[in-house]
């Protein structure tokens, strides 16, 4: 399967969930955040996409995705350690850690 294939939905999911951040405790760190780094990631799903319908590689958006991945293990997961709490530090932080296999 292709990067973008899980790339494009994980963003969206990441809007999602900052939106629904805001809409439960009202975070507006939360909403930014997953705005953020979900449309960052659409985006290099799109590039990759595009890349891929002419047969190439879009080494931009494979540097972007491992960039934002990274961040988002390292700063989730940190945040899982210190709470304890799945929701949403250890979910987001377990699934970029298992897409990065």
């Amino acid at each position: 399967m292709h990067d973008f294939c899980f790339t494009i939905p994980y963003g969206m999911l990441l809007i999602g969930g900052g939106f629904i951040g805001y809409m439960k405790k009202g975070s507006i760190t939360s909403f930014a955040g997953g705005a953020v780094a979900g449309l960052l990631l659409i985006l290099a799903g799109y590039l990759s996409l595009k890349a891929f319908e002419k047969k190439n590689n879009s080494y931009i958006a494979v540097v972007l995705q491992t960039v934002i991945s990274a961040a988002l293990t390292l700063v989730m997961g940190q945040r899982y350690f210190l709470t304890q709490k799945v929701m949403p530090a250890g979910l987001v932080a377990g699934i970029r850690a298992n897409l990065e296999r």
